[in-house]
């Protein structure tokens, strides 16, 4: 199967400051991968590099086997909530159709097709009776439902999100969790920037953990037992092997 990322020597610097050093990857489909490290690690740099929202140099980029311009319409991003606008007049309906609509056309209709994708990810999130708010007058956890049914609405193959957790209570995050594994099931890639080790034994697949480099990729038990995440962080961690 193609990899859904595949990354060969990616370097962001600002300055003299090297925020990320030749990184290089490849994923396989159809997991949850973790990015990990201690803060100013590069985590969230990683995703913003990759998605071509930050400069940076690199021999090569692709997602499915391809570069970013032709497989724009296989991933989404789920951003930081601190870099939302959440006193734009938007309503929760509107910010999902925003899924399904091709950023590069001015006038757009949604068809009937498009609207029942719109409903059918609200239910998935379980934001139906939402639709009509404002984003702003949402709690953080129903804020990060309403950016994930964004992405559900796309269809997207891989979805890549950045700390979807700060600021939302534990049960919209076990709600969160339990959806993004049902997507994974379906054959969906998810990769996501977070910083709860212990959340990340319990739930992911895999891991990247960063510090300003790529310091070890593999299966999220060996990752999180290994040297390597000790020297990282400077600490040993106790997580249940259940």
């Amino acid at each position: 199967m193609i990899a859904p990322i595949t990354i060969k020597n990616l370097t962001v610097a600002y300055g003299n400051f090297i925020a990320l050093n030749k990184v290089s990857f490849e994923l396989e489909p159809g997991k949850l991968i973790g990015i990990v490290g201690p803060n100013g690690s590069g985590k969230s740099t990683l995703l913003k590099a990759i998605l071509d929202l930050t400069p940076s140099y690199s021999e090569q980029i692709l997602f499915f086997g391809k570069p970013l311009k032709e497989a724009k319409n296989r991933l989404a991003y789920v951003p930081q909530r601190e870099t939302v606008d959440w006193n734009f007049p938007i309503s929760v309906e509107e910010v999902i159709a925003m899924g399904r609509l091709n950023p590069s056309k001015m006038i757009q209709r949604l068809s009937e097709e498009d609207k029942v994708i719109i409903n059918e990810s609200l239910l998935q999130v379980s934001m139906t009776d939402f639709q009509k708010k404002q984003i702003g007058a949402l709690s953080g956890g129903q804020q990060q439902r309403v950016f994930l049914a964004r992405a559900l609405a796309q269809r997207a193959d891989l979805i890549l999100m950045d700390e979807p957790f700060v600021g939302i209570d534990m049960a919209s995050q076990e709600s969160i969790l339990d959806l993004l594994l049902q997507l994974k099931n379906s054959g969906k890639t998810i990769v996501m920037v977070h910083h709860d080790l212990s959340t990340v034994a319990q739930y992911f697949d895999d891991v990247l953990l960063m510090n300003n480099k790529l310091v070890l990729h593999g299966k999220t038990s060996e990752v999180l037992y290994s040297q390597e995440i000790h020297d990282v962080y400077g600490k040993l961690f106790n997580f249940n092997k259940a």
